[in-house]
């Protein structure tokens, strides 16, 4: 054996290694007479060999070069992968297991499987707050003071009218109330005498109702006579000026949560040279941070002037008395609960529930009749899981019946269920009327012949429930809008500056009614928690950009020391 280099340290060539045996011409199959006498008996073949491919002699022809060389191993990497992307090519992939991503937590309804679950505990679970009262719901206080109303009236007269003011209150019942309100601050701010406002007629709510049709018109013009000046029309000798056609009066255009001083500087100008002015729409006009002089007359129109017409008084304070007659074995104390699960909240939300058929062209017509194509645009995703998560569902029957039972309500806790038309009430109600078979609603509560004079009217309606809501020892808020911020600040009006209202966690009951593997127990102590949540939260103040009307604190309200108060009211 020869060892040998290919390049020598001097530079020059070292001896070549002996020829290879393979290429000796002496031991050439070609030349040898073994091959020869083969090839003349069975062919070119040996016997019992099978002729190669073209792939393999062109497979053998390129390993038989690289064995050759040194850096066979550099190629070993490539080779390997050449040969599994041509083996992979041979394989068929028609036929793989298809994997469905798992939904995330929270975003499917499962609340009915959950309740299948847990009802025979639910059934057989007495303990609740009805047992020991109503009254004991609420643990939170303010450490022995409480919040009095102190709404100071003037006694004085008022000078000369810089103009009128008519406004446009549009939305529904509560959002007319904020743009009243709001209105009264304006032209007491102004020193102008304020219309009666006009309701503007809206393609939702659809009531032609007027001021008077709602409110007693007569008591909200005394209560501000020294305050501010209210009429209930125009004078005849204005309207003349303007063809009697109140679209003719200048309308001035206000953005939306202007500050106060706006009206000063921009609106009272074009008052005294009009001496009359309109603003329409008016809903949301102005800024809850303001003054306390203007906070003073806010406060005193939605807590004091404006108190519902007699006949909307009588039939609401009658469903109240028996309300309190049905919840004698608790004290007389009732839970209240606004459900907003009518088909068009349950369209616009985008939300899916049981998921079927019917329910999908169910509301895809509804939301084409209530919003023309919105959902409909190019480009528009709608994710219902997200929605879900995001605690953006409205809250089913269901649901809510969960809630309350987890929190202790038994199925002796007299209910009383303000909402419109439930969606596919037949089905979704069934298991909340299971829960709680004691549960009314104002066409229980009332007969026939009472509700006539309302039934057309949505604000109409919406007030009496609006009066229940408001006495109840609970009241329970499941989405959001006017209606139960407005009552969340007339209930702390009432009730010592504490709302008693349970505003539960939405993105937290949607992850709860989505585990199948929670029990009794730690449901229960689930909704406990949030229900000790929503006493601590009960109490808030009002912070500067939050609502006056859900938060009267302090700017309605005196915090009273109650045993100072005692006190003084003892003494002789």
């Amino acid at each position: 054996m020869h060892a040998y280099n290919r390049i020598s340290s001097t530079g020059h060539s070292t001896l070549s290694p002996p020829s290879s045996p393979l290429r000796s011409p002496l031991r050439s199959p070609l030349r040898s007479p073994r091959y020869r006498h083969r090839k003349g008996k069975g062919g070119r073949f040996p016997s019992g060999r099978q002729p190669r491919t073209l792939g393999q002699r062109l497979t053998c022809v390129i390993l038989s070069v690289l064995l050759r060389r040194q850096g066979v191993f550099l190629f070993a990497p490539l080779i390997y992968i050449s040969g599994m992307l041509l083996y992979m090519g041979t394989v068929s992939f028609d036929v793989v297991p298809l994997i469905r991503p798992r939904p995330p937590p929270g975003s499917v309804y499962r609340s009915p499987q959950l309740y299948e679950k847990l009802r025979p505990e639910i059934d057989s679970d007495n303990s609740s707050f009805a047992t020991y009262g109503l009254s004991k719901v609420w643990k939170q206080s303010y450490k022995g003071d409480e919040w009095r109303p102190c709404i100071n009236k003037s006694i004085g007269g008022l000078p000369d009218s810089n103009g009128y003011i008519y406004v446009e209150a549009n939305g529904g019942l509560n959002q007319q109330r904020t743009s009243i309100c709001n209105a009264v601050a304006v032209a007491g701010y102004l020193n102008a005498t304020l219309v009666i406002p006009h309701l503007h007629f809206h393609s939702i709510w659809r009531d032609p109702s007027k001021f008077n049709d709602i409110y007693d018109e007569d008591h909200f013009i005394s209560t501000l006579k020294n305050d501010v000046r209210v009429v209930n029309k125009i004078p005849k000798h204005i309207m003349e000026r303007f063809d009697n056609n109140t679209s003719n009066i200048f309308n001035f255009r206000v953005k939306a949560w202007s500050p106060i001083h706006y009206f000063g500087d921009a609106v009272l100008p074009k008052l005294l040279e009009e001496r009359i002015i309109r603003i329409s729409p008016f809903a949301n006009r102005l800024s809850f941070d303001a003054p306390l002089a203007v906070q003073r007359l806010r406060c005193l129109a939605n807590y004091e002037a404006l108190q519902f017409s007699s006949p909307i008084a009588t039939l609401a304070n009658s469903l109240v008395a028996r309300m309190k007659e049905r919840s004698a074995n608790n004290n007389r104390k009732y839970v209240a609960v606004h459900l907003r699960f009518e088909e068009d909240m349950v369209a616009f939300s985008c939300c899916v529930f049981d998921g079927g058929e019917e329910e999908t062209k169910e509301m895809n017509a509804a939301r084409e009749i209530g919003w023309r194509g919105k959902f409909t645009k190019p480009g528009r995703v709608i994710r219902p899981g997200a929605i879900r998560i995001n605690g953006k569902c409205p809250l089913t029957p269901l649901e809510v019946g969960l809630m309350l039972r987890g929190m202790g309500f038994n199925n002796g806790t007299s209910i009383y269920l303000a909402s419109g038309k439930i969606y596919n009430s037949e089905k979704f109600m069934a298991p909340l009327l299971e829960m709680f078979p004691l549960l009314q609603t104002k066409d229980t509560l009332a007969s026939v012949e009472e509700l006539a004079p309302f039934k057309s009217y949505s604000s109409r309606m919406a007030a009496i429930d609006y009066t229940v809501c408001l006495h109840s020892e609970v009241f329970v808020t499941t989405q959001g809008g006017n209606f139960p911020h407005f009552l969340m600040g007339h209930r702390r009006y009432l009730y010592g500056g504490h709302s008693k209202t349970i505003k539960p966690d939405k993105r937290k009951l949607a992850l709860i009614f989505d585990d199948s593997n929670i029990g009794w127990t730690a449901f229960k102590q689930q909704m406990l928690s949030m229900q000790s949540h929503s006493d601590a939260k009960g109490i808030e103040l009002r912070r500067t950009n939050d609502s006056i009307y859900t938060f009267p604190c302090p700017n309605c309200m005196c915090l009273v020391n109650k045993s100072e108060d005692h006190r003084s009211s003892s003494a002789p």
